[in-house]
């Protein structure tokens, strides 16, 4: 029942304004006045931008005509007017998408430095040792996933991790040969410092890279990595840069000593960094450096019978260890276990249901209390968002 601009429920008897024709045009007269203000200059620039070029249309149309005549086709100037339109809106799109993937410039600068540093790697180690090197970056990628992403690891994976650093230790026994020297300190000691940084950074970029791709779970994978590979692009460009200015123009020449061998390694580098982005999106970081442990074997065969390079026992006895670390880390026996038996969950889960309903109740209470009390009208209150 309605009466004055009040309504009343016939069951429970509580009253509520209803609002009237009036007040609802009152409110939305005032809703569009500030819209229509906020949005003023807008509008100002839209009038004035729609008059210069439509003015101009017909003009730019009287020139290009040649002894009266068309030497072009019209439809080609259509055709090639809709593409100018959808590249505009292309490159809108991706400076609006870019504000939600801004997070993926952070690894791209770490993949940037770690994909230089796979260069200087193999001046001091062959491509056998590199490959186990990099698998030191297991444990730290754990250490982060713990402290950051607050990951829960057993025991027993833990030791399969110190399983994973015994055998890259034997494989590392004796690798460089002593007495060399490079840029006036001992190869040893540069390998040292480069191993360090080949190992932190990319553990941090792959971290941080899970994050940003699984932090936007419902964006396209093909968006985040346009923006992935494009800010890569951008930090390796400013490195070419960077070497044309120390080095000389000549250094400019990006095609400068290619190969065919070198054309496979980018397509190989390329669907590495693909496969890769799908690991941290859908998998997990960690099951991405395990599984590169697998091409170890196929990196020291290749570089035996290519490059003539020995496999010593070494390698044999650090490759079986690291094999059975990953056997180890992924046994369900390793799985991490709930703190609470499922019992108790259980008995837990009852408890809060039971609470919930209570809550409830009383709220339905609390909104009938609340609803039984008069209210009075007034058109001021406005009746839409401003």
């Amino acid at each position: 029942m309605q009466r004055n601009g009040v309504g009343e429920c016939s069951v429970c008897r509580s009253r509520v304004v209803v609002p009237s024709p009036r007040s609802v045009s009152r409110a939305y007269d005032k809703h569009r006045s500030k819209m229509s203000s906020k949005f003023r200059a807008l509008n100002v620039f839209l009038v004035v931008g729609d008059c210069i070029l439509v003015g101009l249309q017909p003009i730019l149309v009287f020139m290009s005509k040649v002894d009266g005549k068309f030497q072009f086709s019209p439809i080609s100037v259509n055709f090639l007017t809709e593409v100018m339109k959808v590249i505009f809106a292309i490159v809108m799109l991706i400076i609006q998408a870019a504000r939600n993937n801004v997070l993926l410039a952070v690894p791209a600068l770490l993949y940037a430095i770690n994909n230089y540093l796979k260069f200087i790697m193999q001046l001091y180690f062959n491509p056998a040792t590199v490959k186990m090197l990099s698998n030191l970056k297991v444990l730290v990628i754990a250490v982060l996933l713990k402290f950051i992403m607050r990951r829960r690891f057993s025991v027993i994976q833990w030791e399969a991790l110190a399983l994973l650093l015994i055998g890259i230790s034997i494989n590392q026994l004796r690798t460089v040969p002593a007495g060399n020297t490079a840029f006036g300190l001992p190869v040893t000691a540069i390998a040292y410092i480069y191993t360090l940084i080949f190992v932190t950074v990319p553990s941090v970029a792959s971290v941080y890279n899970e994050y940003a791709l699984k932090s936007q779970y419902d964006t396209s994978i093909y968006l985040q990595n346009l923006f992935l590979y494009g800010y890569g692009a951008i930090f390796n460009f400013l490195g070419i840069l960077g070497t044309a200015l120390f080095q000389g123009p000549e250094s400019f020449n990006i095609l400068r000593g290619h190969s065919r061998a070198t054309m496979f390694l980018i397509c190989n580098n390329a669907a590495q960094g693909i496969l890769s982005s799908f690991f941290f999106k859908y998998a997990d970081t960690i099951l991405k450096k395990y599984s590169s442990t697998v091409a170890t074997i196929f990196t020291g065969l290749a570089s035996a019978a290519f490059l003539g390079h020995t496999l010593t026992i070494n390698f044999l006895l650090g490759i079986s260890v690291v094999f059975i670390s990953m056997h180890q880390f992924f046994s369900p026996l390793a799985k991490v276990k709930d703190d609470k038996p499922a019992d108790l969950i259980e008995l837990e889960d009852t408890q809060n249901h039971r609470s919930s309903e209570s809550s409830f109740v009383n709220m339905t209470a609390g909104a009938a209390d609340d609803a039984s009390h008069w209210i009075g009208t007034d058109e001021r209150q406005p009746l839409l968002p401003t």
